[in-house]
């Protein structure tokens, strides 16, 4: 990776007056900067020469006086770059990511928490839906941990569900992790995902577009699915409903040449119906990690000579996945005191919940108990209740799926 850039305060502040200058798209700064050099070049030109390059419009918008606030965010810019291991990357930076270069409307300046070199990494994304099922997180920690066992970093939105599970299946493996967010780069956004932010900063990179303080706002989140796409080689798409970012993503990474995979699952699944759309529309259908990395050309680690081999799991088995969920889903049967009844009623909370984590593929008793934390008499109480009521039914080798409706 090429070395940053040194720029000094009046510089960065050039830059930051033409980033954040309302109204002057990314498309007219970069024809700016092609024709004029750098930022303050750009400001010290009359209106006429800016005009004839860029127009009227982004003319107006560049020599606007800056924004009465500008003072503050130069002095927020100036201390956020002084602190350890935040790096400001402007366009004309030659440690900006290449692939980013590609795109028609680069961000003119990158807010980088971490390792930079991961920006510039070989990388795959993996995305899906906020309200992931219990199925759906397991998946995105197993793959990620895979690509990033192999080298490959994983991208990822910081969002809740399969975004956080991608991240968490990553960390402390080779490839590392990526998450490129829809905020300033001093905020995390969800709230929830502070803690994982703050290992992704330490172990991986964050990356933002957006002038430091910049709340969460719905449109911002389109526009950082466009760096995400851009920034890697293939996108994963885990779980998504018709109308989803994630569908976002992987159109735009269709666009820009990139391969698009998607994992099938229930055809009554309401989660999976935008990961069929986009098979149907000629996305690859997959079902395994290695699946993902044999099309991207990936050579996988062969394991040790001696090593005895894994045993083969079904990828419904909670343990498959354990680093994408979150902590307080690790196994925790209560131990069997002397005399215990046999079973109790399960309270209708009790059978929704469990039918919740069941989600809409096959589980076994271990990996229910692994998502609902629930007592084991408790549970097999539940199951029986769901039963009886024609909710799910018992499949030969201790597993339950849930009934289809009818």
């Amino acid at each position: 990776m090429p070395a940053t850039l040194p720029l000094d305060a009046d510089e960065r502040a050039a830059w930051l007056r033409l980033a954040t200058a309302r109204g002057l798209k990314p498309v007219a700064l970069r024809a700016l900067l092609g024709a004029f050099g750098l930022p303050q070049n750009v400001l010290a030109q009359a209106f006429a020469a800016i005009a004839t390059v860029a127009g009227a419009e982004a003319a107006r918008a560049a020599l606007a006086p800056p924004a009465p606030d500008f003072a503050a965010q130069r002095e927020a810019l100036e201390a956020w770059c002084a602190a350890r291991g935040n790096t400001l990357v402007t366009l004309a930076d030659p440690a900006y990511p290449a692939r980013l270069l590609t795109m028609p409307d680069p961000p003119p300046l990158l807010y980088v928490q971490g390792r930079l070199a991961l920006l510039h990494a070989r990388s795959i994304a993996v995305v899906g839906s906020r309200s992931a099922t219990p199925q759906a997180l397991e998946d995105a920690g197993r793959f990620a941990q895979a690509f990033a066992a192999s080298g490959i970093a994983v991208v990822s939105g910081l969002a809740l569900g399969v975004d956080g599970a991608a991240h968490r299946g990553a960390l402390g493996e080779t490839g590392g992790t990526v998450a490129v967010i829809g905020t300033g780069a001093d905020r995390v956004y969800p709230p929830a995902h502070h803690a994982l932010a703050a290992q992704i900063a330490e172990y991986g990179a964050i990356a933002s577009e957006w002038p430091l303080g910049t709340p969460a706002r719905s449109a911002n989140f389109p526009q950082r699915n466009r760096v995400i796409a851009a920034l890697v080689e293939g996108v994963v798409v885990v779980e998504a409903a018709m109308r989803s970012g994630s569908l976002i993503t992987a159109r735009l990474a269709n666009e820009m040449g990139r391969d698009v995979f998607a994992l099938p699952g229930s055809i009554h699944a309401p989660l999976t119906r935008g990961c069929h759309a986009l098979i149907k529309q000629g996305a690859q259908l997959v079902e395994t990690p290695e699946e993902v990395l044999a099309s991207l050309g990936v050579i996988q680690p062969q394991p040790r000579a001696g090593a005895a081999p894994e045993r083969t799991r079904n990828p419904a088995a909670a343990t498959a996945a354990a680093s994408a969920m979150p902590p307080t889903a690790a196994l925790k049967l209560p131990p069997a005191p002397e005399s215990q009844p046999a079973s109790h009623p399960a309270s209708g909370v009790e059978a929704q919940r469990l039918l919740d984590a069941l989600g809409h593929a096959p589980a076994t008793l271990e990996i229910l108990a692994a998502r609902t934390d629930m007592a084991e008499s408790a549970l097999q109480a539940a199951l029986l209740q769901l039963e009886l009521a024609g909710s799910l039914h018992a499949l030969p080798g201790g597993w339950f799926v849930r009934a289809i409706p009818r």
